[in-house]
C-alpha cells in the first residue's frame, strides 16, 4: 500500500466542490449522449453511444486504480451530509458517484469528436500526437481542479506534480484515450453489424488497464518498494521512463490507423448495404 495517513482518510471533503464536480460531470455527460444519438442516428451507428457506455460501465474499476496509484477520494467526516454523494467502495475507497460521469468525459470524448475522423483515414501520426497532447492537457485541468479543491487526492510520494496532480497520470490518461479511441474505431469499421460494436465495453477495461498499469507500472513499483527501497530519485526516473513509454506507445499505435480510401467515405452500415447490392 502507499503512504496513507490517517490525516489524509480523516480530511473532510469539500462539499461545495463535491455537488460541483458531480452536478456538472452529469450535466456535461448528458450532452454528450444527446450529441451521441443525434450523431449515430445521422451515421446509422451505435459507435458513439457505446463508447460513452463502455467508459460510464469501466468507471466500476477505478478501486483498482486507486489503490496503485495511491489516490484516495475525501469523504463526509464529522458527520457532516454528504455520504448521498458516494455510491460504493471497494479496498476501503469510497467512490463518489461522479467517477462515472467522469471516465465519460475523459475517456470517451475523443470518441465523438475524433471517431469518425480516425474511421475516414483523416488521422496521421502527427494528428494521433495533437490528439495525445490535448487528452494530457484535458485530463490536467480537470484533475488539477479536484486535487486543488479538497474533492480527491493523491497521497503517495509522486514526483513533478502541478498543484498537488503528478504530471505522469495525466499524460498516461491521454495515452489511455489515443489507445481506446484508435482500438474502438478499428472495431467499428470491421464491424458487420451493431452488436459487434459491443466489443468496445471488453476493449475499454483492456485498454486502461493496459496504458495505466502496462506502461505505469515503472512508477507504481517505484512508489511501493518495500524495506525502504523507494527513493524520490528512484521515483523521478521512474516516472520519466512511463512519460517515455507513454509516448513510444503512441508513435507506434500511428501505424494502425486507418488509410483514406474511395469506400470509406459512408457510414459503415451503408457500405455493408451497398456491397451487398453489388453481391446481388
Amino acid at each position: 500500500m502507499g503512504r496513507m495517513t490517517s490525516e489524509v482518510m480523516a480530511h473532510d471533503v469539500s462539499l461545495l466542490w463535491q455537488q460541483i464536480f458531480t452536478w456538472a460531470s452529469w450535466g456535461i455527460t448528458l450532452a454528450m449522449i444527446i450529441i451521441a444519438v443525434r450523431m449515430g442516428r445521422r451515421q446509422r451507428t451505435p459507435f458513439y453511444l457505446f463508447a460513452i457506455l463502455a467508459a460510464g460501465v469501466g468507471a466500476y474499476a477505478e478501486p483498482l486504480y486507486d489503490v496503485a496509484f495511491d489516490l484516495w477520494f475525501y469523504d463526509a467526516q464529522n458527520g457532516q451530509p454528504g455520504a448521498g454523494w458516494m455510491h460504493f467502495s471497494a479496498f476501503g475507497i469510497v467512490q463518489p458517484n461522479w467517477t462515472h460521469s467522469g471516465y465519460i468525459i475523459l475517456y470517451a470524448g475523443a470518441c465523438l469528436y475524433a471517431g469518425r475522423r480516425i474511421y475516414e483515414g483523416r488521422f496521421n501520426r502527427r494528428s494521433l500526437f495533437a490528439l495525445w497532447g490535448l487528452e494530457i492537457v484535458t485530463s490536467c485541468v480537470f484533475e488539477v481542479i479536484g486535487t486543488g479543491t479538497d474533492v480527491y487526492t493523491y497521497y503517495g510520494p509522486h514526483v513533478l506534480r502541478i498543484w498537488n496532480y503528478p504530471l505522469v497520470i495525466g499524460v498516461l490518461e491521454g495515452t489511455q484515450v489515443v489507445l481506446f479511441t484508435v482500438a474502438a474505431v478499428l472495431i467499428w469499421r470491421r464491424a458487420s453489424d451493431w452488436w459487434a460494436l459491443l466489443g468496445m465495453f471488453v476493449l475499454f477495461p483492456m485498454t486502461f488497464f493496459g496504458a495505466n498499469f502496462g506502461l505505469g507500472y515503472p512508477v507504481i513499483i517505484a512508489m511501493h518498494l518495500d524495506n525502504g527501497l523507494a527513493s524520490t530519485p528512484l521515483i523521478y526516473a521512474a516516472t520519466l521512463i512511463s512519460i517515455a513509454l507513454c509516448a513510444i506507445a503512441t508513435y507506434g499505435l500511428a501505424a494502425f490507423l486507418p488509410r483514406p480510401s474511395a469506400t470509406e467515405d459512408t457510414a459503415p452500415v451503408d457500405r455493408i448495404r451497398a456491397e451487398a447490392q453489388l453481391a446481388s
